[in-house]
């Protein structure tokens, strides 16, 4: 399928799409017979794009673009604004979901037609000067909006941690179907996580305690290595006197009184 990113565009780029095909219960998300498979997505065309290209073959749910190709996953309910937030680097692939079936035949038979255009003057699509001034105005995070989302999502998360911990209380002490009974570690005063210093200390008493279970010089060849590193150090402090003194000698002055 050949697009364009404007009618200037002396060559076109080339989409390569086909049904998507996969076994049945492997991909809840895209279903086999009306979800068309898109490659060599570039970074330009996104999934408002690819909403405007193929809603002349018929309506299209929803597009999903990937980095690659895979097995898609639900989406969780809760979408942040500010967190999840996730730039097009390169070329991608795109699972386009129609409602009907017979917008994905629709759709392949596109190819025999001219080049589409992905930009028009009815929705342009920004680039340069106005879409790096786009992306730094998107940057710019609201207080109010960042506060009111992370209040929402702490209660939230207390929330869920309420009621695991009253279904932990409820299931304490109750046998299971086997007859096991759960028990938990529960103090008054909680260990404190441990810092980097205390891990060093923990490593340091490691390394001594091995120390001390080494067996030195309990073979031959390590009695060996031994004494020839103490004859070597003994022959370098020799040596090491023996400049010594020359040095003194030279600098030795004649002093009568």
């Amino acid at each position: 399928l050949e697009v364009k990113f404007t009618e200037r565009q002396r060559s076109p780029h080339c989409l390569l799409v086909k049904e998507h095909q996969v076994r049945e219960g492997a991909d809840t998300v895209h279903p086999p017979r009306r979800t068309l498979f898109v490659l060599n997505v570039p970074p330009y065309c996104g999934a408002d794009s690819l909403i405007r290209l193929f809603s002349h073959c018929g309506r299209v749910q929803f597009v999903d673009v990937c980095d690659k190709p895979g097995p898609g996953e639900k989406k969780h309910k809760l979408t942040s604004k500010f967190f999840d937030q996730k730039t097009q680097k390169g070329f991608q692939v795109a699972y386009v979901v129609f409602r009907k079936p017979a917008a994905v035949q629709a759709a392949k038979a596109l190819s025999q037609e001219g080049p589409l255009l992905v930009s028009t003057e009815s929705h342009p699509v920004k680039t340069g000067i106005s879409k790096w001034i786009a992306n730094y105005e998107a940057s710019i995070v609201d207080q109010k909006e960042l506060k009111a989302e992370v209040d929402a999502y702490m209660q939230d998360y207390d929330k869920r941690m309420a009621e695991e911990e009253a279904k932990a209380a409820k299931e304490e002490g109750v046998p299971d179907e086997e007859g096991w009974v759960k028990v938990t570690r529960k103090g008054r005063k909680p260990g404190l996580p441990r810092t980097e210093a205390a891990n060093l200390r923990v490593l340091e008493k490691e390394k001594q305690k091995r120390a001390r279970k080494e067996l030195l010089n309990f073979y031959a060849w390590q009695h060996r290595e031994t004494k020839r590193e103490h004859i070597a150090q003994l022959r370098k402090k020799f040596e090491e006197d023996k400049q010594r003194i020359a040095l003194m000698r030279a600098q030795r002055k004649f002093r009568p009184y």
